[in-house]
This record gives C-alpha cells, sequence and structure tokens, in this order.
C-alpha cells in the first residue's frame, strides 16, 4: 500500500512537473509575440498596400508647392534667426 501511495505521488509530481514546463513555454512563446507585435515601426520596413492613382505627379513639383516650400523654408529661417533670401 505504501508503495502504490508512493508510486502514485511520483507519478502526480511528474505530471505536474509537466505542466508547469508546458505552461511556462507557453508564457514565453506569448511574451515574444507580444514584443513583436509591439515593437516600434522602423521606417521602410512597413509595407504599404496600394499605389498613386498617377505616379508621375510627384515627380516635377507644380507651382504652388514650390511657394508653400518658400514659405516653409522663410518661417523655419526666421525661428532660427537667419536671414532667408529668395533668388
Amino acid at each position: 500500500m505504501v508503495e502504490t501511495v508512493s508510486i502514485a505521488y511520483i507519478l502526480l509530481l511528474m505530471a505536474s512537473g509537466a505542466l508547469l514546463y508546458f505552461i511556462m513555454k507557453m508564457i514565453k512563446r506569448n511574451q515574444q509575440s507580444i514584443i513583436a507585435d509591439n515593437a516600434p515601426v522602423i521606417a521602410g520596413d512597413d509595407e504599404l498596400g496600394g499605389q498613386a492613382k498617377d505616379p508621375s505627379q510627384f515627380t516635377e513639383p507644380d507651382d504652388d508647392a514650390l511657394d508653400e516650400m518658400g514659405e516653409l523654408l522663410a518661417s523655419a529661417a526666421e525661428a532660427q534667426g537667419i536671414e532667408y533670401e529668395e533668388d
């Protein structure tokens, strides 16, 4: 009788150890997936779907875009105390 109880305890201990092993393995796997999913995205690593309807429109800026860029440069230069001269 003592032998049967001891064998039962050993088997239960082994089963508990195996369950703890698998639980720890699942915890580590879940932690790694959470870390990978919440990692910061580095520019260029993400893939964006779709394309521009007319990609050629971005090759040469129009006059409005050039004027806006000139205004941005002038305001940035003014904020830094630099004199900005347009040509």
